[in-house]
């Protein structure tokens, strides 16, 4: 595997790149927070820089190159296969009646002889991510490791796109297949928050909205938790999440706001929340989250001497409640990988990781990780 990071911005344009190497390339991904990349004109100049690559990527709510985090720009990362090869596949969400039906198209269309890792990039806002993730996992076998994330739009929370083989589109799932006898893949994703307050019962929800805790508004309840920071739902959400549970002996999983509802006193998460399940809300201690960041890269770690690629994932809670600290998490994964690793990825609206109750299960407030060698 060989490769080469580059960068955009709308003042400076590209950065260096290594031309004479730029048609082996075979994938290019490609994480932005710019609306340039919405432009055909814009992504045909790329197309053109890396002629004979897949070309992939999300909108982000940070673009992560190596250890930075950037904003209002794009950061691409172009690798060279020696004995693997990729495709990728996308499907509108409107030619879909759910989105579970999507994710298994997506799926089966991916599956074939070697396919060791499948890369889910999803709209942000438009999917229910528990949905498509259980879409993946009706069609995909064991053996094939499957993370991904839902594109992100800052804090904003008005529009995400999905770059695949064209300009970005929303209303938009791409998914990236890796295939070779010799690839590896090896994931990890883990948290770092703490839970406060009781424990309560959903009793009344629809899918991923959340109308009843406890037979009570679930917004009214949410705001009296969050006291001063209510007045900025629902960007002040993201620094305190949900987490969920099937009964006492399952393990929770965690779930991001995405928007309320004042009319019906409802939230809306990034996944389901299930009638009946267990909720209880979570609060930040910085120190376990990048301590989390550090497990996750254990998780991922595969002990090779030579080039591997890694794909974070994270959350944007996470970043907005690490702050300055944020860019601690990427290097305590750089300390953990070594420096033969290739990182890139993006700040997302949802993970998706094999950790969970099936194949893929969306995630929140995760650093999820997968390290790709061949």
């Amino acid at each position: 595997m060989k490769s080469e990071q580059i960068r955009w911005n709308e003042k400076s344009g590209w950065s260096d790149y290594d031309a004479q190497s730029a048609g082996e390339r075979d994938l290019v991904l490609v994480f932005f927070d710019h609306p340039a990349c919405q432009n055909a004109e814009w992504f045909e100049t790329l197309k053109t820089m890396y002629p004979n690559a897949v070309i992939a990527g999300a909108s982000s709510s940070g673009s992560i190159l190596d250890t930075v985090i950037s904003d209002e720009d794009v950061v691409v990362t172009a690798i060279t296969f020696e004995r693997s090869k990729v495709q990728c596949i996308s499907k509108k969400i409107a030619d879909y009646d759910d989105v579970n039906q999507l994710g298994a198209a997506l799926g089966e269309a991916l599956l074939g002889e070697s396919l060791k890792h499948v890369l889910i990039l999803s709209d942000g806002l438009a999917v229910n991510g528990s949905d498509l993730a259980r879409g993946f996992s009706r069609v995909l076998p064991e053996g094939i490791t499957i993370t991904g994330g839902l594109a992100g739009d800052g804090t904003r929370f008005t529009a995400s796109y999905v770059m695949a083989q064209g300009a970005a589109q929303s209303g938009m799932v791409a998914a990236i297949g890796f295939y070779g006898e010799s690839l590896q893949a090896k994931s990890g994703c883990y948290a770092g928050w703490d839970e406060f307050g009781s424990e309560r019962v959903i009793t009344r929800s629809e899918a991923n909205v959340l109308y009843e805790i406890d037979n009570q508004p679930a917004l009214e309840l949410y705001k009296s938790y969050l006291g001063e920071f209510s007045a900025d739902l629902p960007g002040s959400g993201l620094r305190f999440p949900m987490n969920v549970r099937k009964n006492t002996e399952s393990s929770p999983v965690i779930r991001t706001l995405l928007s309320v509802d004042e009319t019906e006193q409802s939230l809306t998460f990034a996944g389901d929340m299930p009638q009946g399940y267990l909720c209880r809300l979570m609060k930040t201690d910085m120190d376990l989250l990048i301590e989390h960041a550090g497990l996750a890269a254990e998780a991922s770690r595969l002990d090779q001497g030579e080039e591997f690629l890694v794909i974070a994932v994270s959350c944007v809670g996470r970043r907005l409640v690490l702050g300055q600290l944020c860019e601690e998490e990427l290097e305590i994964i750089r300390e953990t990988l070594g420096e033969k690793a290739v990182i890139t990825g993006f700040y997302s609206y949802g993970e998706l990781s094999e950790k969970g109750e099936s194949r893929c299960t969306l995630h929140n407030q995760t650093m999820t990780l997968v390290s790709i060698y061949e």
